[in-house]
């Protein structure tokens, strides 16, 4: 029940995290147009991605095979996930 709700928690601060940052990943670069912040949304989905595969594998000890219809879900979710930051980047101003 504590891993699901922390990696609901970095999937939340990993969707928010290029509207809330002028850089990339808020580490380099500069994000100032609007679809240089959606293109960095895909990066730290897949980065969200590769965090719950070694989670499950922790947690249940084998990963189960996804099909196309899990991957459309989760991305949805992320992108409803960053709705925050883009109220508070865009809407706001």
């Amino acid at each position: 029940m504590l891993t699901k709700l922390l990696y609901l928690l970095l999937m939340l601060f990993m969707a928010n995290l290029s509207w809330i940052s002028d850089k990339w990943f808020g580490i380099a670069g500069s994000v100032n147009k609007l679809w240089q912040r959606f293109v960095a949304l895909l990066p730290a989905y897949l980065i969200t991605l590769v965090i719950a595969y070694f989670i499950e594998q922790l947690v249940m000890g084998q990963v189960w095979p996804q099909g196309w219809e899990f991957y459309s879900i989760t991305l949805c979710l992320f992108l409803v996930f960053s709705f925050p930051g883009f109220v508070y980047r865009v809407l706001w101003k």
